[in-house]
């Protein structure tokens, strides 16, 4: 299984940028999918999922700014991301639990990860 993300970049404060994640290979299912991100020297947190079922969860820092999505027959993942902020700046990772068969269990794969740079 492969998550491939896209559509990081550079942007001026208060512009918007989207993030795309297409998951190929053997998926009998996917279960929560989602996007994280990593400031510099920290950890990786939650930005955002979604479930089968189209539930969302966001971070408190940006409910009412970014937007998640999926598709699932294209088997993709999306977050809508406007009013950017610096503090914003960070590499994103898109996330999938994925069932490859269906006697098979659960596994979470990870994206390569994508640079958004916020400029002041």
């Amino acid at each position: 299984v492969q998550l491939q993300a896209s559509g990081g970049g550079l942007v001026q404060a208060g512009g918007s940028l989207r993030l795309s994640c297409a998951a190929s290979g053997s998926i009998f299912g996917l279960n929560d999918m989602g996007w994280y991100r990593q400031h510099p020297g920290k950890q990786r947190d939650l930005v955002a999922r979604i479930s089968s079922g189209f539930v969302t969860e966001y971070a408190d820092s940006v409910k009412g700014r970014f937007t998640i999505s999926r598709d699932n027959i294209k088997k993709m993942v999306s977050l809508q991301m406007n009013s950017l902020k610096p503090e914003d700046t960070a590499v994103y990772y898109c996330n999938a639990n994925v069932r490859t068969a269906p006697w098979a269990m659960l596994a979470e794969y990870w994206g390569q990860g994508t640079l958004v740079t916020v400029s002041s």
